[in-house]
């Protein structure tokens, strides 16, 4: 099976299926028809009984470095944010946790702002050595959302969460599995084949097994994750308000540093 949609593939490997990320150009960067594209591919791969493991990756040099700030700058009539989680990021989000097989984040290169999101909301990360993280959301003024606010100190506890959400910095591939961010950690020129072998041994794995533990693992960590989803969208429309996110945009936009005032 290969389905091409217009920013994402769909590829089959036996029981396994890949979800490539495909606006390489924009380091896979979601627009509006990414979205759209990506949760179509999530509900093809979830509603069919023949794949029994499916791995997230990138097309090119990233896996994703987050929201597409270029169309966010252009859009006439300014940025509706509550409404692109609510109606396109999150169900992606839910979509993956409640997708009853395992899913891999193969994080090929950044992944930043809501592809870190993305990537977190998965079963297992594996990560290329020349990868990086990044909750890059307040450099431009904003929170995380996406669920971050969730998967990050799910993992990694408060003091490295607040760290990576206040301080936006980059954290290298390595340090992210030596932190418990991530599972697994593969040379550059050996990720790929990593990543197919682990997506084989799930995909002919204990399926029902795997999404009884998902099953479990939601109900422990993510039972209020539908809250929280609600609950970060309510804060990122009052940040999109503000004037440091105007800031934020427009630096992006003239590629300058911010001047943040705090309004």
């Amino acid at each position: 099976m290969y389905r091409q949609y217009e920013t994402v593939n769909v590829t089959r490997r036996g029981p396994g299926a890949k979800i490539e990320l495909n606006r390489p150009e924009r380091l896979n960067a979601w627009s509006d028809q990414f979205s759209l594209d990506l949760l179509a591919a999530i509900r093809e791969v979830t509603d069919n009984p023949e794949i029994r493991a499916v791995a997230v990756t990138g097309a090119g040099r990233a896996f994703s470095s987050g929201a597409d700030l270029k169309e966010a700058s252009e859009r006439a009539g300014g940025l509706d944010v509550y409404r692109i989680l609510t109606e396109r990021y999150h169900p992606i989000m839910t979509g993956i946790r409640l997708m009853p097989k395992p899913v891999i984040a193969a994080v090929n290169g950044p992944a930043a702002g809501i592809g870190l999101s993305l990537a977190l909301a998965c079963d297992l990360v594996v990560a290329a050595e020349s990868a990086f993280f990044q909750l890059a959301f307040v450099n431009i003024g904003l929170v995380p959302d996406g669920g971050s606010s969730l998967f990050v100190p799910s993992r990694v506890g408060f003091t490295r969460a607040a760290e990576l959400a206040m301080l936006g910095e980059r954290l290298p591939a390595q340090t992210a599995l030596d932190w418990g961010l991530i599972n697994r950690v593969w040379l550059d020129g050996e990720f790929g084949e990593q990543v197919n072998a682990l997506l084989d041994r799930l995909a002919s794995g204990a399926t029902k097994s795997y999404a009884g533990t998902k099953r479990q693992l939601n109900r422990w960590l993510y039972a209020q994750m539908d809250d929280q989803l609600e609950f970060e969208a309510g804060i990122q429309r009052e940040m999109a308000a503000s004037g440091d996110f105007a800031e934020g945009l427009a630096a992006f936009a003239a590629k300058r540093p911010p001047r943040f005032t705090g309004a």
